[in-house]
């Protein structure tokens, strides 16, 4: 693997910045990595290759002249198929979308070219942007780049699978119920989902914001190095002028996070899916390499997790419930989150598992959900009803979460942590995950 394809988004810009390499050198290494990998990957729907060549020398021009957009100036991104991007198809998984082509970029788009991105294409995920595989009818399945029989998972699993292969430094996905964390896990990267709120949904489809937005779902990174998850939700983050939903919270620093004293809750088995051995042993590891770096570490679950899934499992089925059935599921609903805040008096970090296992095969039944009819629970507990358990809880309460790699499973398969914060406070949750990358060595290159 080209030296330039396997360095973090973050090692690109200084690379760039200080003219150790041009833009255009690191975009045609990516997109001759692409050519190679992505045919066996199945992860890049929409390559924007000239674009991208076009832009790489336009970076180049203006740093000549003194001039760098931000702090991504000539470093390459890709975006879920669900964010669209001025004139590149965006059909997210969808038939009757296979030839649409949008007329403005999502807010999240706009603000990576913005602050000096460069767009190298669009990646998979599921019909109409979520759910638990990534698969559609127009594209077919991506294949997760550890194993290639196995799957990414989803439903940012296009976006994972391709900044794991070094496909793509940096990547824009969106998580509802884990849709950033389970493929960030299943694929050995870096994954944040941001607090609620934090960044717009503006662009983004089945992404509605203000009033209408799901408290579940938020846009977020993925990446190799957990330091430029911190720089993306910096550059994403903010009020825009459209979705109402956004809050105009400030973000502390990743250096002002104080590592020592921080009171960390942890658990290896929720109770209800109990994870591989392997698994297990990664969290508790995760555990110990807290304590040994000055954080005040105990085990224990939160109750109220337990009730996650069924909410959750409602919350999918809300069109079939009756008005006062959707009453009563909101104050469960309330009565969880406000559970899950008494916890966190107590501690300022949850660490747990991602999922009860690594990644699996691809499951066997073809999937040609319609995504506006089909039973959405039917479709993302498609051979593992157990999935998404680990993740449910803190999607429902619209926490900030972090997936770094922590392990590696007796077949070679990457195994991540959840790191869980405080609302509004990524940067702890950052900084942990940061610990754990470090401890740990984080990605790691698979054998393509």
């Amino acid at each position: 693997m080209h030296e330039l394809v396997m360095a973090s988004a973050l090692q690109l810009a200084r690379r760039i910045r200080e003219r150790e390499v041009s833009a255009l050198e690191v975009v045609q290494a990516h997109l001759e990595h692409i050519a190679t990998v992505n045919p066996r990957v199945n992860a890049l729907v929409q390559i924007t290759a000239e674009p991208a060549l076009a832009a790489a020398r336009a970076a180049d021009a203006a740093l000549a002249r003194g001039e760098a957009s931000g702090p991504w100036h000539g470093v390459p991104f890709t975006v879920k198929d669900v964010v669209e991007v001025e004139g590149v198809i965006s059909a997210a998984g969808l038939p009757a979308r296979a030839d649409f082509r949008p007329a403005a970029d999502a807010v999240v788009a706009a603000r990576m070219r913005a602050a000096g991105a460069i767009l190298l294409g669009k990646t998979n995920c599921p019909p109409g942007g979520g759910g638990g595989w990534t698969d559609n009818p127009v594209y077919g399945p991506t294949n997760n780049p550890y194993q290639l029989a196995y799957s990414p998972g989803g439903s940012s699993g296009g976006e994972a699978a391709a900044v794991a292969a070094g496909m793509s430094p940096l990547g824009i996905g969106s998580d509802s119920g884990g849709s950033i964390r389970l493929p960030a896990h299943f694929c050995g990267i870096a994954g944040l989902k941001p607090t609620h709120g934090r960044i717009p949904n503006t662009g983004v489809l089945n992404h509605p914001g203000g009033l209408f937005s799901d408290p579940r779902t938020q846009i977020g990174p993925l990446a190799r190095s957990v330091e430029d998850l911190y720089t993306a939700l910096d550059t994403l983050r903010g009020v825009d002028d459209h979705d109402s939903g956004v809050i105009p919270m400030p973000l502390a620093g990743l250096d002002d996070a104080p590592l020592g004293g921080l009171r960390v809750a942890f658990y290896t088995d929720d109770g209800q899916a109990t994870p591989t051995q392997e698994t297990q042993q990664a969290i508790a590891a995760s555990a110990e390499t807290c304590a040994h770096a000055g954080m005040r570490v105990s085990e224990r679950r939160p109750e109220a997790i337990r009730d996650a899934r069924t909410i959750t499992e409602r919350y999918w089925e809300m069109e079939r419930l009756s008005g006062a059935q959707i009453a009563r599921l909101f104050e469960e609903w309330d009565g969880f989150r406000s559970c899950m805040l008494a916890f966190m008096r107590d501690y300022d970090i949850i660490l747990c598992p991602v999922d009860h296992r690594p990644a699996g095969p691809h499951p066997r039944r073809p999937l040609t959900r319609d995504a506006e009819r089909e039973d959405i629970s039917t479709f993302l507990g498609a051979a593992d009803p157990l999935r998404f358990n680990y993740t449910l809880p803190f999607s429902l309460c619209g926490y900030p979460c972090v997936v770094v790699r922590v392990g590696t499973s007796a077949e070679g398969l990457p195994i991540g942590a959840q790191v869980i914060a405080q609302p509004w406070r990524e940067e702890r949750a950052l900084a942990v995950a940061l610990v754990l990358e470090r401890a740990f060595g984080g990605w790691q290159p698979p054998l393509l």
